[in-house]
């Protein structure tokens, strides 16, 4: 007898299961088509036209513009500009502190708690990540109290015969503070020039006002205990023979650190960078809270809030839109340059896609 072809049949199969597969996600599809790309579609005709949020900018509200709201923040030389320079630069230092110091915080949190000698190691993981599961609006609250020119922050610095600045009124930049305690109170000619986006180099090398320092070590206080979790898992999964063995050959407890532990959490460092820099750059709950419009001086805006009050108190939701579409922008090219700066290097290339076919 000869054997059956099973040729055509399979292939029916593969059709059938092919067809199910779609009907299975075809619901998904559609909600992320409704929910996220026709409001990103939106947005983006938002940003290239006009609208003043009268009417329907989908049915003759709006008239197309072209570039005009881009070209406007980038190179038009007017307030405009300089409000979305001063917001990146505020911006900017705001995640230059935080993605480093909570990422080395929240790592060393989930070092010390996953210690066996630790007694309570429940109770430190728990408090730890308690401010991550409390309100924004009650921690903002609660930092402004602490913060005020009488609050307990200067009271504390006041027992050690410190006289703590008006924190969250006070527009001075950290940078400029230290230069003026070394005798540099004005730019000097070399730093006059404004190359980039209307501001001086004096300006963007002002570093992070007083006020905007609130702001980063609240964002390290908040979101720390969140990154520990997520360490803290990854060092679940470190064996105890690597460890051993890695005892066994003499390294010390830096060593066995530096180089066995940190190297396999590499995945999870990647993760917590990645998610810290997008996070950092959508700030914007925190400045809404205060009140103060992104003061004080303007050294706490960010383009999330200038986003906001572009399009909701000026009107102007085009430059808005075109805003929200540079930021998100700035967060792709840098996560981007986090990954190839991060990426695992001699290696050799893995396959990507597997067909079912022996190499």
């Amino acid at each position: 007898m000869s054997a059956v072809d099973p040729g055509p049949r399979r292939g029916g199969l593969h059709r059938r299961a092919g067809l199910a597969g779609w009907i299975f996600i075809t619901p998904m599809l559609v909600i992320l088509g409704v929910f996220l790309v026709v409001p990103v579609v939106m947005a983006l005709w938002v940003s290239v036209s006009d609208w003043n949020g009268q009417g329907n900018p989908f049915a003759g509200g709006a008239s197309f513009v072209g570039s005009t709201n881009y070209a406007e923040l980038l190179t038009g030389g007017g307030l405009p500009q300089r409000d979305f320079a001063t917001s990146l630069r505020n911006n900017g230092y705001y995640v230059l502190f935080v993605v480093p110091i909570q990422t080395a915080l929240s790592l060393f949190l989930a070092v010390m708690v996953n210690r066996r000698v630790l007694r309570g190691r429940g109770f430190f993981r728990t408090a730890f990540y308690f401010p991550s599961v409390t309100s924004s609006v009650a921690i903002t609250v609660l930092f402004l109290f602490l913060f005020t020119a009488s609050g307990a922050v200067n009271r504390v610095l006041a027992v050690v015969s410190i006289d703590g600045p008006n924190w969250v009124n006070d527009p001075r930049g950290v940078l400029h503070i230290v230069l003026g305690a070394l005798g540099v109170d004005e730019a000097p000619a070399a730093l006059q020039a404004a190359p980039f986006l209307g501001l001086s180099w004096w300006q963007w090398l002002a570093g992070p006002s007083v006020a905007m320092c609130v702001f980063i070590i609240m964002a390290v206080f908040t979101t720390s205990g969140t990154f520990m979790l997520l360490f803290l898992a990854a060092l679940q999964n470190v064996t105890g023979e690597v460890m051993e063995a890695a005892e066994v050959d003499g390294a010390s407890g830096w060593q066995r650190f530096w180089h066995v532990t940190l190297p396999m959490l590499r995945p999870t460092v990647f993760t917590v960078l990645t998610l810290g820099l997008i996070g950092t750059w959508q700030l914007f709950d925190q400045i809404y809270v205060t009140g103060n419009a992104g003061g004080p001086g303007k050294t706490t805006l960010t383009p999330a809030f200038l986003s906001y009050s572009t399009s909701f108190n000026n009107q102007q939701w085009g430059r808005g839109a075109a805003i929200a579409f540079l930021l998100f922008a700035i967060i792709i090219v840098l996560t981007a340059v986090q990954r190839w700066t991060l990426r695992e290097r001699g290696v050799p290339r893995r396959r990507r896609f597997w067909r079912g076919v022996t190499p």
